[in-house]
């Protein structure tokens, strides 16, 4: 009989590897163990800070990203930059020490913004400052001139479309929230050209300007005509809009060179710290290496993509390794819709139960305020504990839900997801704008995200049991 028991224990072992079992066969700790366990990791965590903080480490990942940013510039999807990109940091990664260091082939979008400009012709002449937006059709070669049509929102448009067709839409938008107003960017070619428009023209989405554009990717509809679409800064947007309120009749001509290429190879680049006893479980760190071809993609994503990494660094150098593998990842076609992050996906999906938490850092590295979430009330419980840890640098909350286009379709399948939350007051003043450079980065601020990326991934890989589900 004792044999029998046994073997039947033994052969249940596998299924629950990662988990204490108890005497109430309910295989969880009480949540008071896992506060005392989560405790044990003060010391450790004051050691990452101090680390990242104040000692050796302090100001690493800034000027990592510096010497990155300034070698290859920006790197937009399909492009050359972006392939260096790839290869440097390939290279970073193994001189740095990281294990299993490898590139994981994708396919990726490939398009070009060639020739550009816009100018008013009436009733004067006027540069506008524009940037076609990502996947945006030519002009004819000859460009479009074109009587313009000014509106405030797609259901002022709708309500106005005879007076719309043949006409450019101009947008002017008020900026609300980044995901409210980019619809805008996104499905404002779609909405103008049902209306008979033959092109539009978006004002940035930016909750500052100081006359620059900011490109993104838009979106066509298969059975609606493709018209060029285009960002333009905030002030011209609303000097048109004053003009045409006027009565005054604007004509504006528009030149777009941009081409679509078939897709293009590229990779997610990979690293790890293998772990000690499940190295089969994974904690995910991310952030996206592509960026825009404007500016440096410093901010967007480069800070986020340095902090992941350091949080490996960090690890390593404190002679730590956690029970589970702490996974980087950095993200290729991130701006064109999560593209790299989904065949990610698909390819490691059938382990979708090894995998604990993902994090991505993708809206900014500033000044540090905690965590976004997502996950079950008891995973939630037990990261806001984790989050007590960073008390020293005053970084403690939890908020509701995690952010991030390349952790999405983990989430949506139960995996619990984090993503950093910091001061965004500034963020949309650069985001996808030739601003977007290293003169926007902080190193005292990364450092501060460095620390606490590192703590919050290291106590999760570290701990007996996975996040609950």
């Amino acid at each position: 009989m004792k044999y029998i028991f046994f073997t039947i224990f033994m052969n249940l072992l596998p299924q629950y590897a990662g988990r204490s079992l108890s005497r109430d066969d309910s295989y969880l700790k009480t949540f008071e163990d896992i506060k005392n366990e989560i405790a044990g990791y003060t010391d450790i965590a004051k050691a990452i800070i101090d680390l990242a903080v104040h000692g050796k480490a302090q100001n690493r990942s800034y000027e990592r990203l510096a010497v990155f940013t300034d070698t290859i510039g920006p790197r937009l999807s399909g492009s050359k930059n972006l392939d260096a990109a790839i290869k440097y940091m390939f290279s970073a990664l193994q001189e740095d020490g990281l294990e299993n260091v490898h590139l994981e082939p994708v396919k990726i979008p490939h398009w070009e913004r060639g020739e550009e400009f816009a100018m008013m012709l009436e009733p004067r002449n006027h540069s506008i400052a524009m940037l076609g937006l990502g996947n945006s059709v030519a002009t004819p070669l000859e460009g479009i001139t074109a009587e313009v049509i000014v509106v405030a929102s797609f259901d002022e448009l709708h309500q106005r479309a005879r007076e719309a067709k043949g006409k450019i839409v101009v947008y002017n938008e008020p900026f609300t929230s980044y995901g409210e107003t980019v619809r805008y960017r996104s499905q404002g070619a779609v909405e103008a050209a049902k209306v008979g428009a033959v092109a539009s023209l978006i004002r940035s989405v930016a909750s500052f300007s100081i006359n620059s554009p900011h490109t993104g990717w838009q979106n066509y509809q298969p059975d609606v005509p493709q018209i060029p679409t285009a960002c333009i800064s905030v002030e011209d947007a609303e000097m048109m809009s004053r003009m045409y309120l006027r009565g005054t009749k604007i004509i504006v001509h528009l030149q777009m060179g941009a081409k679509t290429y078939p897709d293009s190879p590229s990779f997610n680049t990979v690293a790890e710290i293998v772990g000690s006893k499940y190295p089969e479980q994974v904690v995910l760190v991310s952030g996206h290496l592509d960026s825009w071809d404007v500016g440096q993609g410093a901010m967007d994503d480069g800070g986020g993509a340095f902090i992941s990494w350091e949080a490996l660094s960090l690890v390593k150098d404190l002679g730590l390794r956690p029970k589970r593998t702490l996974r980087l990842v950095l993200w290729t076609a991130e701006e064109q819709g999560g593209v790299g992050a989904k065949q990610y996906y698909q390819l490691h999906k059938e382990n979708i139960s090894n995998f604990d938490i993902v994090m991505e850092s993708d809206e900014g590295t500033f000044n540090p305020s905690g965590l976004g979430f997502t996950g079950s009330a008891k995973a939630r419980d037990i990261v806001k504990q984790i989050m007590t840890l960073l008390q020293p640098i005053n970084v403690t909350d939890v908020y509701d839900y995690a952010d991030g286009t390349d952790i999405d379709y983990w989430m949506q399948d139960g995996v619990p997801g984090a993503s950093l939350r910091d001061d965004l007051s500034k963020y949309f003043w650069f985001h996808h704008s030739q601003g977007d450079t290293m003169t926007v980065q902080d190193p005292k601020q990364m450092n501060l995200c460095a620390a606490v990326w590192t703590v919050v991934s290291y106590v999760i890989a570290d701990m007996e049991e996975m996040l609950p589900r």
